[in-house]
Formats: structure tokens, C-alpha cells, sequence
């Protein structure tokens, strides 16, 4: 039988006495955070539920940091440190896509217990999540309705529709690397949907015939091609958790539940990068 003294991690150096020092908890405002849970109802399972909102608006306020500083380094024509963000953004798309197996433990019973609680709020009204869906390129004026209440979001969600997309300044990046794209598409009003463009698609086409000519825009198409490949698994995965979870009954916020979030899978937010894959 061992007779050695339990490990002291301040004999190894550790500053174990942190009085008036940075601590952990300090540095990330632990008690803040810890205690912003405040579920509704004694139901057991309602606590999951809200840590599991709470963390995917966590990732999403660092999604739109990296696509954000993505997009202005496109801008600015320094492409290669936008492949790493936008990396950083697939990855964080994977944690959320993880984050649905967890709430997928989560029973109709169970939910039944404290959806009451929850009266007409609902995910459909995240302003991060339609922000990421602005910045991308998604851009459908309709969805600003829900946030009227709060004019602080309402004013960022318009400021966010009054900028070029991340695609937008994807397309203009092509006409600066000498593509024919045409003015139409250049000057477009920003804040309207992206409608496909056939000279976008071509020039798409010949970036993907010649990578190595043309390795930065190859690189940059397929970042934001498998950017979307995880945005829309996140979506499919939605979908399949709540019909799992409440079925086809209508979602707290108002809408058809599982009907309008099949729906939402038909977006494509980069249609050009993926057309082109058929005649390649």
C-alpha cells in the first residue's frame, strides 16, 4: 500500500492562494454566468433545455465574430486568414450539430412537462442565428418582423442587411482577380436576396477548372462551401429533433413546427458554388 502524501499541486508551482488575484472563475465571469439558468417549472429536464440554448447562443456569438472578421479580410483582399475562420466556423457548426444529440435524450414526455412554460418564445426568434443568416447572404427582410420589439436588435439587424454579404464579397473578390462579373451583380442592392447569376457560376466554373491558378478563390469556394455543408446539417439535424421531440404540432412561436423548418432546408446561401458541381 502507497504511503505518499496526496499530490499538493502548490509543491509543483501552482498559485493555489489567489486573494486578490485573476481567477478562473474572475477571468470568465463564472458567477454571471452559472447563474443565468432560471427554468420555469420543476420539471428535471428543463434545465437541459435551457443550458442547450444557451451554449448554441454562446457559439453562435463566436460564429459571428469569425464571419464577421472573415468577411472584412475579403474585403481588404487578405484572403488566407479568412480560410481559418472560416474553418473555425465549420467547426463551431459542429458543436452544434453534437449539442443535438444531447437534447435529443430529451422524451415528448419530458418535454411536455415545461413546454407550457415557455408561452411564445422559440428559436425562430434568435437574432444571432438570423444575424449569422444575414451575414452569410441569406437575406429576407420578412424576418426582421420579430424583433421590432427590442429597437436595439432591430437596428442591428438592419445595419447587418445594409453591408455586403459574405458572399457578396466573395463575388466582388472574383471581379477583382479579373473575372467578367457582371455590374448588375456588383452594384446590386445588398440587402435584397441573392439572386443566381450565370457569369457567377462560370466564374465559380473555371476557378474549380484551374485550382492551381487560381488556388486562393478555390480555397476560399470550397471554406464556404463546407461552411454551408455544416450550416445546413445543424438544419437537418433541427428538423429531426423536433419531430422527434413534439411531432408536427405547431412550434411555440407560432409557426408550423417541422413543416416550416423543412422548409428552411431549401435555402442555399451559396446556390452558385454548388451548381457548378454537376457540369464539372
Amino acid at each position: 500500500m502507497s504511503t505518499d502524501a496526496p499530490f499538493d499541486p502548490a509543491r509543483d508551482g501552482a498559485v493555489t492562494a489567489m486573494a486578490g488575484r485573476m481567477s478562473y472563475g474572475d477571468y470568465l465571469d463564472l458567477d454571471a454566468l452559472l447563474a443565468a439558468q432560471h427554468p420555469l417549472t420543476g420539471a428535471h429536464d428543463e434545465l437541459l433545455f435551457v443550458i442547450q440554448h444557451q451554449t448554441s447562443e454562446l457559439w453562435m456569438k463566436l460564429a459571428l465574430h469569425e464571419l464577421s472578421a472573415a468577411r472584412a479580410r475579403i474585403a481588404a483582399d487578405d484572403v488566407r486568414p479568412a480560410f481559418k475562420m472560416l474553418a473555425r466556423v465549420s467547426r463551431i457548426f459542429e458543436q452544434l450539430n453534437a449539442a443535438w444529440d444531447v437534447l435529443r435524450t430529451m422524451t415528448p414526455s419530458d418535454y411536455t412537462g415545461f413546454r407550457g412554460a415557455l408561452g411564445n418564445s422559440s428559436g425562430f426568434q434568435s437574432w444571432q442565428y438570423r444575424e449569422i443568416e444575414f451575414l452569410a447572404g441569406n437575406r429576407n427582410r420578412a424576418m426582421l418582423a420579430p424583433h421590432d420589439h427590442v429597437p436595439a436588435v432591430r437596428a442591428r439587424l438592419e445595419a447587418a442587411l445594409a453591408v455586403p454579404s459574405l458572399y457578396d464579397e466573395a463575388v466582388r473578390l472574383l471581379a477583382r482577380r479579373g473575372f467578367a462579373i457582371p455590374e448588375a451583380v456588383l452594384g446590386r442592392d445588398v440587402g435584397a436576396p441573392w439572386r443566381p447569376d450565370e457569369a457567377v457560376r462560370a466564374a465559380f466554373a473555371a476557378v474549380y477548372a484551374d485550382p492551381g491558378r487560381h488556388w486562393e478563390l478555390y480555397e476560399l469556394a470550397e471554406k464556404l462551401v463546407d461552411f454551408e455543408d455544416y450550416f445546413r446539417r445543424w438544419r437537418f439535424n433541427h428538423v429531426t429533433t423536433v419531430e422527434r421531440v413534439i411531432g408536427f404540432k405547431r412550434g411555440t412561436g407560432g409557426t408550423s413546427g417541422v413543416d416550416y423548418l423543412k422548409r428552411m432546408l431549401s435555402v442555399v446561401l451559396f446556390p452558385e458554388l454548388w451548381a457548378l458541381r454537376t457540369e464539372l
